[in-house]
Order: structure tokens, then C-alpha cells, then sequence
């Protein structure tokens, strides 16, 4: 990808669907100085590669590069997840993974990897990979979507792979741009199984407004859909790339079933 400010700028241009005179409009500049700006024959000053990243809502790690490609320093801070600055978000993080106790919450990053997890999830994860160990490098797309054994206890896994990649794929490219996230996208759906899922007729949808996750568990179908956080006014770039995924039973006789699961044994350890 071309890394220039004229091209950066061009790119988010595209993806929000606006032309230059739009973005001349909300930037509060004229066309012309737009068009200059895109081609290289004017240099924005600092306040305007802001204003149009506002105007574009670039995400906050892809505003420093746009102040980057235009010779200013970044902005917005890269914090860990030990950071100090950052305790307050995950102190919050911390009492949401609590509180949805004991159904499984985790936490990922724009890669969809695990963060953090709850003890729900540690069960949830560790009954479907028992016996082998969580990986710590454990990353949701492929846990579900290559060879293995979650994928195998995904009873409607060819329902839910086609919207968990397209939900990937919009997040990587209209949302936060990932370029690695979009290539394991793009690695994914290339599998010759996937890529003949996705090429399948689509039957008309069911008359539910989410496509839940149907998990064997013990002999038994314990069905969940998931609801996503997100930080709603980060100034890092961590903060804004954070995603708290919580599951939820999506029936009565799931509730039960995760309960009595609950119930009968020890959790695992991990995550």
C-alpha cells in the first residue's frame, strides 16, 4: 500500500464513500486544495491532516501514520495493557469480565486475538480443546475456522463462518485498518472448504435477527450469540482497538445447560 499522505488520504476516501468535494466540505477547505493535497503539490499543515482524518473518522493508529506520511509526529499514544495510563480502562475491563460471570466474556485485540478472557471462557475454551493446552497466542478466526477441535464442536459451523469472516473483513478494511487481519481474511476464505462454503447458494436466512454459535458440549447443543464493547471515547490507540466479545445464552434450555455445565466440574485453567 502506498504510504504517502495523498494516498493514505485517497484510501479513506474511498472506503467512506466520499468524493473530494466531500471531503473538501467537511475538512472545511476548497477542491482545489484538496485535489493539491491528494497529488503532492501542496503540504498539509498538522491541523489539516487532522481535520481530515476527522472528517474520514480514520481510526486513531492510522491518524499517526497520516501525521507520519506528512513529516509530524504522532498524536495518540500506544499504550500496554500494564500501562498505567491505561488502568482505568482495564480496572473497567476487568469488573465487565467479572460481572458476566459464568458466561464466557473475552477480550480481543484488532487481530482477534484473546487478551484477557473470564472464568466462563477459560471453561468454555478449555472443555472444547481439553486435552491439549490454550494456546496464549490464541486467535478466535482460526481457533473456529481451521482444523481442530473447536471448529469440530461448531454444530452450524457452515452458518456461522460466512459472518464471522465478513465480519472480519468489515472491521479490517472499513474499520480499523489491519492489513495483517485482512491477509488471515483473505488466507481463510482461500481454504478450499471456505472458499466452497462462500461459493454456495445461500439459502434464505432464518427468521432470527442473529446467527448464534451452536457449541457440543458434553453430548449436548448449549447455543450463544455474542454482544461487542467497545471504548466509547479513547484517545490510544489500544483503548479504540479493544473489543470486549460477552456471550449470552440464546435460549432458556442453553441457560440450563451452561449452568449445569457450571456445575459439574472444576474449570480449566488457562487464558
Amino acid at each position: 500500500m502506498e504510504s504517502s499522505f495523498g494516498a493514505l488520504v485517497r484510501y479513506w476516501r474511498r472506503v467512506r464513500a466520499m468524493s473530494q468535494l466531500d471531503l473538501a466540505s467537511a475538512a472545511m477547505t476548497t477542491p482545489r486544495h484538496m485535489s493539491f493535497l491528494e497529488t503532492g503539490r501542496s503540504n498539509p499543515s498538522r491541523e489539516m491532516v487532522l481535520r481530515l482524518a476527522g472528517a474520514l473518522d480514520v481510526p486513531l493508529r492510522d491518524r499517526n501514520g497520516m501525521l507520519l506520511a506528512a513529516g509530524f509526529a504522532p498524536l495518540f499514544a500506544h499504550s500496554g495493557l500494564d500501562d498505567p495510563a491505561l488502568r482505568r480502562v482495564v480496572s473497567a475491563i476487568g469488573r465487565m469480565l467479572d460481572r458476566h460471570d459464568p458466561l464466557p466474556a473475552v477480550v480481543l485485540d484488532r487481530g482477534w486475538n484473546v487478551v484477557r478472557a473470564n472464568q466462563g471462557a477459560a471453561r468454555l475454551f478449555g472443555t472444547l480443546l481439553a486435552p491439549a493446552p490454550i494456546p496464549a497466542d490464541a486467535n478466535v478466526l482460526r481457533l473456529i475456522i481451521e482444523q481442530g477441535p473447536v471448529r469440530d464442536a461448531v454444530a452450524n459451523w457452515e452458518e456461522v463462518v460466512p459472518a464471522l469472516l465478513e465480519r472480519a473483513r468489515r472491521e479490517a478494511v472499513g474499520g480499523v485498518l489491519d492489513l495483517a487481519t485482512a491477509e488471515l481474511v483473505m488466507e481463510l476464505r482461500s481454504r478450499p472448504d471456505v472458499a466452497a462454503l462462500i461459493a454456495a447458494p445461500r439459502t434464505a436466512p432464518a427468521p432470527i435477527p442473529i446467527v448464534d454459535v451452536h457449541f457440543r458440549l458434553g453430548g449436548r447443543i448449549v447455543r450463544f450469540f455474542s454482544v461487542v464493547s467497545t471504548i466509547g471515547t479513547p484517545v490510544d490507540v489500544t483503548a479504540q482497538e479493544l473489543r470486549i466479545e460477552a456471550f449470552f445464552p440464546s435460549d432458556d434450555e442453553s441457560a440450563g445447560r451452561w449452568i449445569g455445565q457450571v456445575e459439574e466440574g472444576p474449570l480449566h485453567a488457562g487464558l
